[in-house]
């Protein structure tokens, strides 16, 4: 790690790295990179904080890593954790990880799988074992320690060892970045490569021609664990060539470019750090090493092509991932990092011009611009980005770094004033406080956090998601155990019914065949019958949170954080909705119809049943009653699409077309994948003799569904009624294929 922060001027001190002979021409440029020393008297002491600080964070993110929950997208990362050990292990003859279509994982470097298969495959744990997941949990901790420790030593590296404690205090208590380094394999990691990389280069360059070897050494791991978990890390190699440049120029003049001696000296270096970052992320990632000059950058292009739109919960609406507004992470990351970041951050733009003055420019430079370009970028891109900002961690160090600068300046700017820098300690603390808090109170699931600016977690729900990863299925489960509903001598079989299957089953593989784990998605949970269901927050509509229609009825414990539900425990005695169900699918609409009315009476807040017993209804040709428990099923959640298309149904039933396809319209602006909406609209518009606008609907119907096969029929039935055969039997032929 670097010793010194120290900028100094040409002195009697600095004869150590003279100006070559040859490099006449840059001895007369101004070097516009001379800045005083940073460091202080206090230094010592500050110095001993920062590493009891560093210490006493690693000791505490390690132990906070085996309490944590198991993370649902760890069903792609432990495959190919197992796929990536067989391929090394065999030396290359077992090729599965050459290609994982599950995730496309092959897609992503393997460092981190790698490492922590290879230490699980040594301790003979396997991925139904919970010390699997321990050990991920705790290198993923120790990788998240050393992004907060780069993003320290780089504020350090700046501006002082008081600004790198101030950076370190942030980093530790800003819970979503903490949480996530409890349990989060893929952004954590990158992160650590992303901030290792910026901070090394920084260090190499500032102390070029003669670098520090632990420096050079730290460039190209941060190099290497950045390209080594995902394609993005090219980034970093970008970076490291556009600031050695600008560096150069800053620091020796325009004329350097062609002195051949120190670019000479600067590529052996710079091109040599980057050659061996690129050489060890090949040797952790099989699939660029079938081609290494151009798998990476295929990998890189490739991952747009394999984005899938799935339904997120922003500012109180149910939106498709890829129509997310443009201020989105903007908003995201405004409402999950402490209140002192956020106005350390901005802070630190106002200061900027006393910054770039008082510090290193260049390094002030990357700062900013490892924080704000990944974010800028992806709006400009229009990336499709989920589960709030988590994507983008990798930029938080560095923002964390802005802030800490703006902090440590105010206290520069009142040196003089002891009350008022004390007073600016004392409010530093304030706006950390509530992060501090809520870490304490939620050391399981701190990832799940939203400052003052949301109204905590409480003004949060119903507007955003929460336990997106399902972590909190492990609390669920705790508490079955602390029951007694799940014990070790178990004599009956539990049914436990979850979307969030894979951390369930993990957690529950110790019970063998005593506990049935079934995966239901949330709006399908009447599918099949269970006794117990383990529900998180996800996927559940924005308006059925904020009325308080969830936690349903039903619920026999629900987890907590902040004060507010993130994971319902429900138990299902009578079997009601499913049975119901399963009577639908018979069409037998009476006994459907007494099963969902002993449903609602017991679970008034079931919308499942409120929508399939209006479907009942329907089919029995009671159609107030169909409409009564339609409206019922959308006061509970407006979205639900069941319930929106059988209000069509009742008005085109009363004849009421007009009615009827406002209703279909407003079904699909609630949620436009909607194929039935599509549909009911083709019949009314064909109806109405308009075959051209029907045509467009059963199209719009079948590119949302590929296999809804009515859409076909009713088409080909159009075009025979058109006179056009060819369309006709086209569309006959795609039904044939169907069947």
């Amino acid at each position: 790690m670097a010793k010194s922060g120290k900028y100094r001027s040409k002195s009697k001190t600095s004869k150590k790295h003279p100006a070559p002979a040859s490099a006449a021409s840059t001895k007369e440029a101004p070097d516009r990179l001379e800045r005083p020393a940073v460091d202080t008297p206090a230094d010592p002491l500050l110095r001993r904080i920062f590493w009891g600080l560093a210490v006493a964070g690693l000791l505490i993110m390690a132990g906070l890593s085996f309490g944590s929950g198991i993370n649902a997208d760890d069903k792609f990362q432990n495959d190919y954790s197992l796929k990536l050990v067989d391929y090394y292990t065999s030396f290359g003859k077992d090729t599965a990880a050459l290609n994982v279509p599950d995730g496309n994982m092959h897609l992503y470097g393997g460092f981190f799988e790698i490492i922590t298969g290879l230490a699980n495959k040594a301790l003979g744990f396997e991925p139904n074992d919970l010390g699997y997941h321990n050990v991920r949990h705790l290198f993923t901790a120790i990788l998240g320690w050393v992004a907060i420790l780069c993003a320290a030593l780089l504020a350090r590296l700046i501006a002082g060892w008081r600004a790198g404690v101030i950076t370190l205090v942030i980093m530790l208590v800003s819970p979503r970045f903490l949480g996530d380094s409890l349990m989060n394999p893929k952004d954590i990691p990158f992160a650590a490569g992303y901030i290792m990389a910026v901070y090394n280069m920084a260090a190499v360059l500032s102390r070029m021609p003669s670098p520090g070897r632990w420096n050079i050494a730290g460039l190209v791991a941060g190099l290497a664990i950045s390209l080594a978990m995902r394609a993005g890390g090219l980034l970093n190699f970008a970076y490291l060539f556009m600031f050695a440049g600008l560096f150069l120029v800053l620091k020796k003049g325009w004329g350097s470019l062609f002195d051949l001696q120190t670019i000479r000296r600067y590529a052996v270096v710079v091109v040599g750090a980057a050659v061996a970052g690129y050489i060890g992320a090949l040797l952790f990632w099989p699939f660029a090493l079938q081609k290494p000059l151009t798998n990476p950058y295929f990998a890189l292009t490739k991952f747009s092509d394999f984005e899938i739109a799935i339904r997120v919960l922003y500012d109180g609406e149910n939106v498709k991932s890829n129509q997310t507004p443009w201020h989105y992470l903007v908003r995201w990351i405004e409402l999950t990092i402490p209140l002192a970041a956020v106005l350390g951050f901005l802070g630190s733009l106002a200061l900027l011009p006393r910054l770039l003055k008082r510090y290193q420019p260049l390094w002030i430079g990357l700062v900013y611009f490892a924080a704000i370009f990944p974010v800028v970028y992806v709006i400009y891109k229009k990336s499709n980005v989920y589960d709030g900002w988590r994507q983008l961690t990798f930029a938080y160090p560095t923002l964390a770094v802005a802030a800490a600068l703006f902090w440590n300046e105010l206290l520069n700017l009142f040196s003089g004033k002891k009350v008022v820098q004390y007073a600016t300690y004392g409010l530093l603390a304030l706006l950390l406080s509530d992060a501090a808090i809520f870490i304490a109170a939620n050391p399981k699931i701190p990832y799940v956090y939203f400052n003052p600016l949301a109204g905590g977690v409480k003004g949060a729900y119903g507007k955003y998601e929460t336990d997106y990863w399902g972590v909190s299925i492990r609390q669920g489960i705790e508490w079955m155990e602390q029951q007694g509903i799940l014990k070790p001598d178990m004599t009956e079989k539990v049914v436990i019914a979850t979307n969030m299957f894979y951390p369930a089953d993990k957690l529950l593989a110790k019970y063998g065949d005593m506990v049935k784990v079934k995966y239901l998605k949330w709006e399908r949970r009447c599918d099949d019958v269970w006794d117990y269901g383990l529900f998180p927050t996800r996927f559940i509509d924005g308006n059925t949170l904020e009325k308080g229609y969830w936690p349903p009825d039903n619920a026999a414990h629900v987890i907590e954080a902040g004060g507010t539900p993130i994971l319902a425990i429900l138990k299902d005695s009578d079997r009601n909705c499913a049975f119901g169900i399963a009577a639908m699918k018979l069409q037998d609409w009476t006994g459907a119809i007494d099963y969902l009315r002993k449903e609602v009476a017991a679970v008034p807040d079931n919308e499942l049943a409120w929508a399939n017993l209006a479907q009942a209804y329907l089919n029995s040709s009671q159609l107030d009653e169909a409409k009564a428990a339609a409206e019922k099923a959308l006061e509970i959640s407006p979205d639900d699409l069941q319930a929106n298309n059988l209000l069509g149904l009742y008005w085109i039933n009363k004849g009421d077309v007009a009615q009827a396809k406002a209703q279909f319209e407003q079904a699909l602006r609630r949620e436009p994948a909607n194929p039935a909406a599509y549909y009911y609209l083709a019949t009314i518009a064909q109806r109405q003799g308009d075959n051209q606008t029907a045509l467009n609907n059963l199209r719009q119907a079948i590119e949302i569904a590929p296999t809804f096969r009515p859409a076909y029929e009713f088409s080909a039935l159009i075009y025979e009624s058109m006179g056009n055969t060819a369309a006709a039997q086209q569309y006959r032929a795609i039904l044939q294929q169907l069947r």
